[in-house]
């Protein structure tokens, strides 16, 4: 479903009962709601209504001029709840959906019941603003993503996966190659100029970070930091898994993502 939103559209997809609790489910940069898969049957199954949303500049969601800002990012999902009528969401956020979750956390707290970090950071990611700008300078000389997907597997995804699930690899693959340019230096921007650490400690919502034990984008490090600043929340690592588990080791993922809804589901 397509919804207009300021300069261009949001796309989300919304499935399950109407009367079921709403878990929202936010991707990767250069990823799109499909990474979310393996996740949406058994949520289906336990009785969740599921919400998945592109970010700007990815899937079927149009890119938009400028910089954009966790602020912003964070301000199109509400303007998504806001449209479907939905108070509150549990919120699961990968990579930059993490950091959009704790940006929503910190900007928009009455609207969440429950927090999952996956493979996420509170200050940015490895490398800084000059890693982003070679990037940017990689996919700008080729005129497009594609320069940049290979390098992005290879920190998403350990080998064993790739010889394990060699269509789900070429598929995620192909999403990477395919993310709008300007979705991209949106997103990259927007992770360069983030840093919460300070303001994490002020977080009241259940919380819990999951992160894969190899990850090398955004290091169990910074996934422990987030645990330690967010007073109650959790933390747990997956083995052998780097920066998308939820693909890599779907059942453990998914029991892991139900077992903490569960939890919280009466919060």
């Amino acid at each position: 479903m397509l919804l207009a939103a300021g300069p261009g559209r949001i796309c989300f997809d919304l499935v399950g009962p109407d009367a079921a609790p709403v878990v929202c489910l936010a991707h990767a940069l250069s990823s799109d709601m499909g990474v979310w898969a393996e996740q949406v049957p058994p949520l289906l199954q336990a009785g969740w209504r599921v919400l998945r949303i592109d970010m700007r500049g990815h899937g079927g969601s149009d890119a938009v001029p400028g910089a954009c800002t966790m602020a912003g990012l964070a301000g199109d999902v509400v303007t998504v709840l806001d449209f479907l009528g939905l108070p509150q969401v549990h919120f699961v956020g990968l990579s930059i959906g993490g950091m959009i979750g704790q940006q929503l956390a910190l900007d928009h707290a009455p609207r969440l019941r429950s927090l999952l970090l996956s493979g996420t950071s509170p200050n940015g990611v490895p490398g800084g603003l000059p890693m982003w700008q070679q990037r940017f300078d990689a996919m700008d000389r080729a005129g497009s993503v594609e320069a940049l997907a290979d390098a992005t597997m290879d920190r998403w995804f350990t080998d064993a996966f790739r010889a394990r699930r060699p269509n789900r690899w070429l598929q995620i693959r192909s999403t990477v190659a395919q993310t709008s340019l300007e979705g991209y230096r949106c997103g990259g921007l927007a992770i360069a100029n983030f840093d919460v650490s300070a303001q994490l400690p002020g977080i009241s919502l259940p919380t819990l970070v999951v992160c894969g034990d190899g990850d090398p984008g955004t290091p169990p490090a910074g996934n422990r930091l987030i645990a330690a600043l967010v007073p109650g929340a959790r933390y747990r690592e997956i083995a052998n898994a780097r920066h998308i588990p939820m693909v890599e080791h779907p059942d453990l993922y998914s029991g892991i993502l139900l077992d903490w809804l569960t939890s919280c589901r009466g919060g």
